[in-house]
């Protein structure tokens, strides 16, 4: 299976490749994107519209995945999957309404499926996740209760935690997003547990293909 990661920064990517993999249990092949000069929030509309399309159209991808932090933003979960309870403000129903627009315009292709899609939230930063069974304060249930005024500095908190700084080079970061990640693969059920909202939607969405 070929699949392509969009996030906020190659590591992470490299991270969510891991996670995908072990949710599938299948070894996935890397799809290549067009090269992304801008990344972190907004992945604008043109961005992740402009993916879908050229994997769609240009390579034989079977999915693409999408994972954003979710800041200080609300927290998906399943109620706002009802048509009439989309969150305006919610970087999950926004990525969704992008993919259901573009997927609703993309021409048939005789012999091509439609690529597959998942989206996940990481609460309030996918550093949370790589922490996720080594700190009891890394779960969804104790970090919404900070207030938005805090959401800064407590992600700086979790990268000096992952990395030693809340400032990491290219080549740390992705070091220790990929530690972590082959670290969670043994507990998935754990991480799905402690992070329903954002990780479960990106497991319920996998699991769906």
């Amino acid at each position: 299976m070929k699949i392509a990661v969009l996030s906020e920064s190659p590591a992470d990517e490299a991270a969510v490749h891991i996670l995908v993999e072990a949710l599938l249990n299948v070894q996935i092949e890397s799809a290549a994107l067009p090269p992304i000069r801008t990344r972190g929030w907004p992945l604008s509309k043109a961005l992740l519209s402009n993916s879908l399309k050229y994997l769609y159209y240009h390579t034989d991808a079977d999915a693409l995945v999408v994972v954003v932090d979710s800041d200080s933003s609300p927290i998906h979960d399943q109620l706002h999957e009802r048509p009439e309870s989309t969150i305006e403000k919610c970087r999950v129903c926004l990525l969704q309404a992008v993919i259901a627009h573009t997927q609703k315009y993309c021409r048939v292709i005789e012999g091509r499926n439609r690529i597959k899609t998942a989206v996940g939230l990481a609460v309030p930063a996918i550093e949370a996740w790589y922490l996720c069974g080594t700190d009891p304060q890394a779960s969804e249930a104790a970090l919404k209760q900070y207030s938005s005024d805090r959401i800064a500095e407590l992600i700086k908190q979790l990268k000096r935690s992952v990395y030693g700084t809340d400032r990491p080079s290219l080549e740390l970061e992705t070091a220790r997003a990929v530690e972590e990640a082959t670290r969670l693969v043994q507990n998935l059920n754990l991480l799905e547990q402690l992070f329903p909202n954002g990780f479960g939607t990106l497991a319920r969405d996998v699991r769906n293909w």
